[in-house]
């Protein structure tokens, strides 16, 4: 994947959260110049059907750091088990990633650092260590810092991160321990906390 930087968010016209603490300083882009990078006119340019549903689908894509072949096989799951609100299907698949539980419970500044984190293999899941960012978790999984990393430069300044933090609903993150559990499935309220229009990238590739 080429490099996910803040003039993604730019040309989205909205916060990722792909850069951790930048994102909520004054230093963010995106508040400083909310029109995308290279533009002359900071009116935003009419959309067609069709690229409204490419910028929907480049955010959902991008906020979640995947490639296209993988994000698509989470589409084609989500459509395959039907329902009328596959958005909400392919939600709860990318909310149950690893990766991104381990944003959510405040263990990483963003969900590329969570990727990482979990790729060096400092996260265990049910009391082991696992080193995929892709797993699917489900409710009751249990999520822990490894003991051995919490000493590592990735988790010094989690105490003062949570000072200020709370996960959502759905986790269960117990501060002094450094563990976490899903207690029930995401789902309406991570739908709508991601700021996406989901029936726009369904469409998209429905098309």
């Amino acid at each position: 994947m080429s490099t996910i930087n803040c003039k993604t968010c730019r040309r989205a016209n909205q916060k990722l959260f792909l850069k951790g603490d930048k994102c909520f300083s004054p230093k963010c882009p995106v508040s400083r110049k909310p029109y995308a990078p290279g533009k002359k006119s900071k009116r935003p340019k009419r959309l067609s059907d069709y690229g409204l549903q490419l910028k929907e689908k480049q955010k959902l894509k991008f906020l979640y750091g995947m490639r296209e072949k993988p994000f698509l096989n989470y589409v084609k799951k989500a459509m395959a088990r039907g329902g009328t609100d596959i958005g909400l299907r392919l939600t709860e698949m990318l909310e149950s990633r690893l990766d991104n539980v381990v944003y959510k419970l405040g263990f990483a500044g963003s969900r590329s650092a969570a990727k990482q984190i979990v790729s060096h293999g400092h996260i265990y899941v049910n009391g082991k260590k696992t080193n995929i960012p892709s797993r699917q978790l489900k409710k009751g999984d249990k999520i822990a810092i490894r003991q051995q990393s919490l000493s590592k430069k990735n988790f010094e300044d989690l105490d003062i991160n949570f000072k200020k933090y709370n996960p959502p609903s759905w986790l269960k993150l117990d501060k002094a321990k450094r563990e976490g559990e899903i207690v029930t499935t995401p789902s309406l309220e991570a739908k709508s906390d991601l700021g996406i229009n989901l029936n726009s990238v369904i469409e998209f590739y429905s098309r």
